[in-house]
């Protein structure tokens, strides 16, 4: 046998053993975490379904999933994709009376300077661009492709 042959064996070889523990120790997290399924955790299904554990049948491997108030489903164990956390929730600051709140960055609020709720009705949005150009934009255009002209 070539010694170029007994090379690729082994690369092959290497390549298949990294791949596979990978993979198994995906599977062994994946086992852990839905062993540890408790009631009260909010979980996500593998099809994409919400909802809060109600209760765990160790034994049959089953899952109640409460999704809505009163609507209970009940779920196999590894149909659990994974754990949803609750988004935390900001603080919002007490604001005096006449106070608004600051507008948030890049929201239409903070685009326009102080302008009021009923100023952003007067907005107008060209339906293409025709609308959007002037006179002043075709002579600065002309002013600058002038500068651009090879000799």
């Amino acid at each position: 046998m070539d010694i170029s042959f007994i090379l690729i064996l082994a690369l092959a070889a290497g390549a298949m053993f990294l791949m596979t523990s990978r993979t198994r120790k995906q599977q062994r997290e994946a086992q852990n975490f839905r062993s540890e399924l408790a009631p009260g955790q909010e979980v996500m299904t593998g099809s994409g379904m919400f909802g809060t554990i109600v209760d765990v049948d160790d034994e049959a491997d089953i899952i109640t999933i409460e999704s809505t108030p009163g609507a209970q489903t009940r779920w196999l164990r590894a149909a659990i994709a994974k754990r949803v956390d609750t988004p935390v929730e900001e603080e919002t600051e007490e604001l005096a009376d006449g106070e608004e709140p600051a507008a948030a960055y890049g929201s239409a609020a903070s685009i326009s300077s102080g302008s009021s709720k009923d100023d952003a009705d007067d907005l107008v949005v060209p339906d293409d661009l025709s609308g959007l150009t002037d006179e002043q934009a075709d002579k600065d255009r002309d002013r600058r492709d002038e500068g651009t002209d090879s000799k």
